[in-house]
């Protein structure tokens, strides 16, 4: 590594080599003297830690000048520094984060001491603050704030973060032919459905009691991101009241084989499991069943809105805005990030939680317990049919005592006089229509 830096002198100066005689940083390892937490909305964490090393190392440098050896060596090495450590994005994956980015918030201080030809040199007067100020200006071009040394972890390809690129609209139509998982010759199905690559709960039908050729004629709606490689999985239970639910089959269906805004009618033969080379003997029929699926991407022109208009977080970008008759044209996808909420009071207790209303659909962040500045960074998504124009979302605060289902409201989103609700509005249409902007109320 120092190669490079010692070939830029060789040569100049009468210096006609560079080495190392002695490399070693000792034996007493830096100590952290304190640690600082930030918190952030972003995906990632930052700690302050306070570093001080005063180690013993042994480096000592060879120069040969004039066919002269000439021996220096750096003694009594102490460092103190403030650095800023962020580790992001946070991943699911091992060791949990992709990359390691470092800054100094603070010039670093380097004392030390060096000798040649068995002198101090650091004696000579005005030489050490020359040296010091040099060191330390060097330090700062590089890495005081905001300049910083970025160290990738993780290969950025797998720890990508894919946003939502589409809708898939599943329609389950009917199934035939079920397995009698229940004594009396019968069985009681419903369907689960998710996308692989998703966290998010599995979405179900109804249950239609004793029926092996049941009818749903349901529809939902799955957010997709990455239509090349997800697949929708179709797994067929028999409900029991008691114990575990029966299984009757599944069925898999990749996204890449689906044409983008064209409805295409499946009907797929039920499997015990996909694996059929390991379990050849397992020839069973167990019925079949009948889905419409509709894959209907966002286009990639976007129009971002942020900072305050209408009191409701919204202005004009400097994009061209579409018509209204283009924005009802089709189907998207409305996320919601509550950060958090300062200063909130409940009347008899702390422990708020956000509940986020838009047409009629309600979602709740998490409880937080005896705290008056919850954070949440919780995202919710909404499914539209249209684009939300001219409508508002409603968010309240709210107090629930723990261990009894008493609750209290603590403040409201759109009539607040009790602390500072902060949230992000991300809107998605086939347009990729988006809102970008924090409100504070």
């Amino acid at each position: 590594m120092t190669e490079p830096i010692f070939a830029e002198y060789i040569g100049k100066f009468q210096i006609e080599a560079i080495e190392f005689d002695n490399l070693s940083l000792g034996t007493l390892p830096p100590e952290i003297h304190g640690l600082k937490v930030c918190e952030t909305n972003e995906n990632e964490l930052v700690m302050e830690p306070a570093v001080r090393w005063a180690g013993n190392p042994n480096i000592v440098l060879v120069l040969k000048l004039l066919s002269f050896r000439i021996t220096l060596q750096l003694v009594d090495l102490q460092i103190f520094a403030a650095p800023r450590i962020t580790l992001k994005p946070l991943v699911p994956t091992l060791p949990c984060f992709a990359a390691v980015v470092v800054s100094l918030l603070e010039k670093p201080e380097v004392d030390f001491g060096m000798t040649i030809l068995g002198g101090d040199i650091m004696a000579i007067p005005g030489l050490y603050q020359f040296v010091q100020k040099t060191i330390k200006k060097q330090v700062a071009s590089l890495y005081h704030w905001p300049q910083t040394l970025e160290i990738p972890i993780l290969d950025a390809a797998t720890v990508a973060v894919k946003k939502p690129v589409g809708i898939l609209h599943v329609k389950i139509v009917r199934a035939q032919k079920l397995l009698k998982k229940d004594i009396l010759g019968t069985s009681d199905p419903y369907v689960k459905l998710f996308l692989t690559g998703e966290s998010l709960p599995a979405k179900k039908t109804t249950i239609k009691k004793r029926n092996l050729n049941p009818e749903w004629n349901e529809k939902f709606k799955l957010i997709v991101k990455d239509p090349q490689s997800q697949v929708l999985h179709l797994q067929v239970y028999d409900w029991d009241k008691v114990g575990t639910h029966d299984h009757l089959g599944m069925q898999l269906v990749p996204l890449k084989t689906l044409t983008p805004y064209e409805t295409t009618e499946f009907n797929l033969d039920l499997l015990k499991h996909t694996n059929i080379i390991t379990d050849p003997q397992d020839k069973k029929k167990r019925g079949n069943i009948v889905v419409e699926l509709t894959y209907a991407p966002f286009r990639e022109e976007s129009i971002k809105i942020d900072g305050p208009q209408d009191g409701y977080g919204r202005q004009e970008s400097g994009f061209d805005r579409p018509s209204d008759s283009e924005l009802f044209s089709g189907a998207g996808l409305l996320s919601v990030m509550v950060q958090g909420a300062e200063d909130v009071e409940g009347e008899r207790h702390n422990n708020p939680y956000a509940v986020v209303l838009f047409r009629g659909e309600t979602k709740k962040t998490k409880m937080i317990k005896r705290t008056r500045d919850p954070l949440w960074n919780e995202e919710f998504q909404f499914m539209l049919e249209e684009p939300p124009l001219n409508e508002n979302i409603h968010i309240d605060v709210m107090s629930k005592r723990t261990g009894i289902s008493f609750r209290s409201k603590v403040c409201n989103f759109l009539h607040s006089h009790c602390g500072i609700l902060s949230v992000m509005l991300v809107s998605q249409t086939i347009f990729n229509v988006g809102i970008f902007g924090i409100c504070g109320y």
